[in-house]
């Protein structure tokens, strides 16, 4: 277990934030790595050519040693949807074919597969949501002999239940179907290894979990398909452009494995320093161990809220690090700008209040939060 680290954050102690699924706050190291950068950009003639490729590297190494993959394999982009967008654009897909996505999944894992199913004559195969909270076989069902993509998350966003991706991988693997995960819920406070589920594309953004910013993201691209097309035709992403003085001996091939897909502008000396501070910071704590101490918060949130008839799914159906509670009566109109008054901060996501704590919330902060709830239920 990892004692309370409210310190490492800049969180007033009135305030109960129990939302790092909608967006983490900074570390305060995250936080000082970033001024730092920007202000640099006050006397630019510091920075040398080098720094547009090392800048990157760094961060891109420690992304791999999170999910356990070569740093050759990780490419630097800005957003689920783009990672999405890049899968779409380069995974095989045939007239007749089908996609299989979730029911309510986040819509940034959803419209690029629409278009690429409109386009060549394919479907999407939503999967329902299963009344006994068990997505792995509901999503195992929907998969046929013409299910060419599978494209999920690894709990759903919006109570966070939970799928077994290395079941649902070994049946992609069996039926020679893509499996793209987005990973944006889960990465940081869930164990994942690449080694385990082998996805042929993985993608999330840092502003989560991974305790980044906005606009800064990774793309795991499998071996097999790094010899595809990019989204974007970058001077940075192609060969030998550390070469400054070289860069108008236009180049037709790219940079070793996925640095092809990197987005442009990849080096971000803004934000890649304060990714850098973020992965550092949970690689030492070890996702391991992030996520059986948020076990115990979540636990406590599930005890509380049967304690007052709520309803929550079974332990073994969600996530380390996110529940959602169902209020048998429905949601009150009220509870938002109830709790909003109460500086008690959470998110509600279509039936379900969904609570996100992290390593900074106390048991204070969730019994200040389901207060408020028992007042107005």
């Amino acid at each position: 277990m990892i004692p309370n680290q409210q310190s490492l954050f800049s969180i007033p102690e009135q305030i109960s934030y129990l939302n790092c699924a909608f967006t983490s706050p900074l570390l305060k190291t995250a936080q000082a790595a970033g001024e730092k950068a920007l202000r640099a950009k006050r006397q630019p003639w510091n920075i040398k050519p080098e720094d547009f490729f090392t800048n990157i590297e760094s961060v891109r190494i420690l992304f791999a040693q999170l999910i356990h993959c070569s740093k050759d394999d990780v490419a630097i982009t800005p957003s689920v949807s783009y990672g999405i967008a890049l899968a779409a654009k380069n995974l095989p897909f045939s007239q007749g074919q089908n996609i299989v996505v979730l029911k309510d999944q986040f819509p940034s894992n959803i419209y690029s597969w629409k278009r690429l199913a409109r386009e060549n004559k394919g479907q999407i195969q939503t999967v329902d949501r299963p009344e006994d909270h068990n997505w792995t076989q509901a999503v195992i069902n929907k998969i046929n002999s013409k299910t060419s993509i599978v494209a999920i998350p690894n709990i759903h966003w919006t109570d966070g239940t939970l799928l077994d991706l290395i079941q649902i991988g070994k049946v992609c693997r069996k039926q020679k179907t893509a499996l793209v995960i987005d990973g944006i819920q889960s990465l940081g406070a869930m164990p994942f290894s690449i080694k385990e589920v082998k996805p042929d594309f993985l993608v999330t953004a840092s502003h989560k979990w991974l305790l980044g910013a906005y606009s800064f993201g990774f793309c795991y691209i499998a071996p097999q398909w790094q010899n595809t097309t990019p989204l974007e035709e970058n001077w940075l992403n192609r060969s030998g452009s550390q070469d400054f003085a070289r860069l108008v001996d236009y180049m037709d091939d790219y940079q070793k494995g996925a640095r092809r897909f990197d987005m442009g502008e990849a080096s971000n000396f803004f934000l890649a320093p304060v990714a850098k501070a973020a992965l550092e910071q949970i690689l030492e704590w070890d996702v391991k161990n992030i996520a059986q101490t948020l076990r115990m918060k979540t636990d406590y949130i599930a005890q509380k809220a049967m304690s007052m008839g709520l309803i929550v799914p079974l332990k073994k159906q969600r996530a380390e690090h996110m529940i959602g509670i169902t209020l048998p009566s429905g949601i009150p109109e009220n509870l938002p700008s109830k709790l909003s008054s109460e500086q008690i901060y959470i998110s509600i996501r279509g039936d379900s209040i969904r609570i996100a704590p992290h390593l900074y919330n106390t048991e204070e902060d969730i019994d200040r939060l389901f207060k408020c709830i028992g007042e107005l239920v």
